[in-house]
């Protein structure tokens, strides 16, 4: 089931944005502070209506979707996500479920598995670490096993083990799409991660696409001097390469 947006422009924030998303894959949206990275992924939710153009799901145009509709649909992890009630984190990811109108135990508990995360179960929400947050909420996210999960910087907040494993349940999410039709698209600030763990790179610069396809095209050491002003190399195998600046 593609992600598409068409010509999405909004007015000092994305101009003429066209992109087709497929299942089975992980793609990194990246770019400057500002380039509109935030912005697209919200239009590519449907949280946000862009002043020309439009995003589909599949032939289904975005707006046309109820909340709910769109809910089960598409995932969404912001980049400066709170928790507002202190309740314990297994109700948390619960929620996850509210566009379905239960609580299966069975996805719950496999994004609370898959974050980490049973042995805090019980523990009230408020009482937790920065990156431990960060992890309850994307296990909301997963819990409501959307077919699209688009997450604004997940792996800020984690240290550096977490973002290995959330890493590695995104990359299994993404190749059991072929099947499933799920699909992953994270804006990542870390261009090694994205190198190193993404099928594609959308690059984005003052609200444009200049770069989209493989990493090792959309990342490659030129369109980085182009895009961030700085001079850079690659070291390493791909898989575990490490960016040099300077």
């Amino acid at each position: 089931m593609t992600l598409s947006a068409h010509n999405l422009t909004m007015a000092r924030r994305l101009a003429n944005v066209s992109l087709a998303l497929e299942p089975g894959t992980i793609t990194a949206i990246c770019g400057p502070n500002g380039a509109g990275k935030s912005t697209l992924l919200e239009a590519l939710a449907g949280l946000i209506a862009p002043d020309l153009g439009h995003v589909r799901l599949a032939e289904t145009m975005l707006a046309a979707m109820t909340p709910r509709e769109r809910a089960r649909a598409i995932g969404y992890l912001p980049q400066r996500a709170e928790i507002a009630w202190d309740v314990p984190v297994r109700s948390l990811v619960e929620l996850g479920r509210m566009p379905y109108g239960d609580a299966r135990a069975e996805p719950v508990e496999a994004a609370l598995a898959a974050l980490d995360l049973a042995a805090f179960a019980e523990r009230r929400a408020q009482a937790l670490s920065g990156g431990e947050t960060a992890r309850v909420l994307l296990a909301r996210v997963l819990a409501g096993e959307p077919r699209w999960i688009l997450a604004d910087e997940p792996l800020a907040a984690l240290d550096l083990a977490h973002q290995l494993a959330l890493l590695a349940h995104l990359r299994r999410a993404a190749d059991e799409g072929a099947k499933n039709r799920t699909g992953v698209v994270l804006v990542l600030h870390d261009l090694a991660l994205a190198m190193n763990h993404a099928d594609r790179a959308v690059v984005l610069h003052d609200g444009r696409v200049v770069a989209d396809g493989p990493c090792e095209d959309a990342l490659a050491t030129e369109v980085i001097d182009r895009v961030w002003g700085v001079p850079a190399r690659w070291l390493g195998e791909p898989g575990q390469k490490a960016l040099v600046v300077g």
